[in-house]
């Protein structure tokens, strides 16, 4: 009984700390995927004679991502928010959705140039 209680309380312990890594993981993986949009829209603008303030569809800057990755597949963060059009010489922004899920371990600082 005692070993029970020992475990129960270890793993109540150990959970918030792990939801709250987990939570810290997914933002940085978002913040890459914000990096990794800002590079392809200037690449697909570079390759396709775009200009400043020119609109860039999201099968369009996706192709310039890796293949087989969600980002590719889908133009989405790994919480299924759509990051959506982009627009040349302007950062991408993390959707409203997602900077508002991650709040607690991501603040303001942490989305810079990429926040809302």
């Amino acid at each position: 009984m005692v070993v029970v209680a020992i475990i129960a309380l270890l793993a109540a312990i150990a959970t918030p700390g792990f939801l709250r890594a987990r939570k810290r993981s997914q933002a940085a993986e978002v913040l890459e995927d914000l990096r990794i949009i800002d590079a392809a829209v200037s690449q697909y603008a570079i390759e396709n004679g775009k200009k400043t303030g020119d609109p860039v569809a999201v099968a369009d800057w996706t192709n310039y991502v890796k293949k087989g990755s969600t980002l590719y597949e889908t133009g989405e963060d790994v919480l299924g928010e759509e990051f959506g059009p982009q627009t040349v010489d302007e950062a991408p922004t993390v959707p409203a959705m997602t900077y508002y899920d991650l709040q607690e371990v991501a603040d303001d600082d942490f989305w810079e140039p990429y926040g809302p």
